[in-house]
């Protein structure tokens, strides 16, 4: 092991597992909801809506995940706020305190899109959100999503970096987690998406653009993943040897199965639409998975 490498290993296990999983889903979602307005058509609405009513719920899990791991409640406000004063706490030098802060902040944006997908679509019979339903259709609304995005794509990186600076071998021997886990973020999400549209006659409409979507997102994941993989050197048997070449069989089948399915119809006769989707979300489990858990070991 490199000498560079002398800070204890920090023996993340399920909850952050899970935590960096969803995390890289609800700022996906809440992306590929943002493109859909800006690129869309009005036939596309229904497809974003449903991507900002499943980003707020993700992102609400990770704030408990990562509370079960600190193991007291109080601990994960410790980082937004003084325990004494109760002034705000924002350290630029702490990946930890940042990213609380910045979960506490998009979770402002995914809050307000969450309201606006209900009052849009009708969900909610209210005319407080039916006004509010109307923000995307300004140029403040378009704004707005377009800053939450932003937001969105850090949340879904974030996790990736977090490894990179923790000054463990593996994670910080390359500089590719932060891309690898938004490109992953953001298929999943596309994956999560069509799952849930498929029951939405109007939505069908756009499951071919986000076909195309979730094929660049794998390919750039897969991109990313053999960069990886080279540029760890000598380190790389870490994280193939042993049993976590299974994990890595089903990061493979998650990703060039769909791909497969989504480039050649054909292919959907073998592997349904729903199949591949469940895929691909298992497949990012697995990635994430196999690089938390291997470079602990």
């Amino acid at each position: 092991m490199p000498n560079e490498h002398f800070v204890a290993p920090p023996n993340w296990e399920w909850y952050i597992l899970l935590y960096f999983f969803f995390a890289g889903l609800a700022g996906g979602a809440f992306v590929i909801g943002t493109m859909l307005r800006l690129w869309g058509n009005a036939a596309d609405w229904v497809t974003s809506r449903i991507a900002f009513l499943i980003s707020l719920p993700l992102l609400l899990i990770c704030p408990i995940l990562l509370t079960l791991d600190l193991g007291k409640p109080l601990d994960f406000w410790h980082m937004l706020f003084n325990a004494g004063t109760g002034a705000p706490v924002f350290k630029t030098w702490s990946p930890m305190s940042l990213g609380a802060w910045a979960l506490l902040v998009f979770g402002f944006f995914a809050f307000v899109m969450f309201l606006v997908a209900l009052g849009e679509g009708g969900y909610v019979r209210s005319r407080a959100l039916s006004r509010v339903g109307r923000l995307p259709t300004n140029v403040f609304g378009l704004v707005f999503m377009v800053i939450g995005a932003i937001l969105g794509i850090f949340i879904a990186a974030y996790t990736g970096v977090l490894l990179a600076v923790s000054n463990q071998p593996v994670w910080s021997d390359t500089w590719t987690l932060g891309g690898l886990f938004l490109a992953s973020g953001l298929s999943g999400a596309a994956a999560t998406i069509m799952l849930l549209s498929r029951r939405q006659r109007e939505a069908t409409v756009t499951e071919p653009k986000l076909m195309e979507a979730d094929r660049y997102f794998i390919i750039l994941e897969l991109i990313l993943i053999a960069i990886f993989l080279i540029t760890l050197g000598g380190l790389v048997t870490k994280v193939l040897g042993g049993a976590w070449i299974l994990l890595w069989l089903v990061v493979l089948v998650g990703t060039l199965v769909p791909l497969l399915v989504e480039w050649r119809p054909r292919w959907s006769r073998q592997v349904s639409p729903v199949l591949a989707s469940v895929l691909v979300l298992v497949g990012v489990l697995a990635l994430r998975a196999v690089i938390i858990f291997s470079a602990q070991a």
